[in-house]
């Protein structure tokens, strides 16, 4: 009877270690994906009204999140400015190097609006042709003294 005893406790024993072990898996994964979430694309413009014709300073900020977030790194810049017009950067950049390459936290632009409307900017970062991140504000752009 005392074999039978040692045998369940030993049994247990395995058992309960073996859900320590899960357990302890679970939580450093729980932790390692809190970590490395998604910074947040933030878009402000400068300023936020104005007479036409206006040079707007647009600076968009990536806040929080890991700075080696492969998908993130080197993106495709694109402006969809509102006014009709477009523009896209595409930068050259190093290939990704876990451990070395840095996302990229600012980016600045300057626009100018000739005519005078409510525009909605949108910025878009792509890799390949996928929406990593986007961001959006909105200027307004009153007539000017010459219109």
């Amino acid at each position: 009877m005392t074999l039978l005893k040692s045998g369940v406790a030993r049994a247990l024993a395995l058992a309960v270690g073996a859900s320590l072990v899960v357990a302890s898996h679970a939580a450093l994964q729980a932790r390692e994906q809190g970590g490395s979430k998604k910074p947040s694309l933030t878009l402000k413009a400068s300023p936020s009204v104005s007479f036409a014709p206006a040079r707007i300073v647009l600076a968009a900020e990536l806040k929080g999140g890991e700075d080696e977030l492969e998908e993130l790194y080197c993106p495709t810049v694109e402006w969809e400015w509102g006014d009709f017009t477009n523009s896209v950067d595409q930068p050259d950049c190093d290939p990704y190097a876990p451990g070395k390459s840095e996302v990229k936290r600012r980016y600045t632009v300057e626009h100018q609006f000739k005519n005078p409307g409510s525009f909605k900017i949108v910025l878009r970062l792509k890799k390949g042709s996928r929406i990593v991140a986007t961001a959006n504000t909105q200027v307004q752009v009153r007539e000017g003294l010459g219109q």
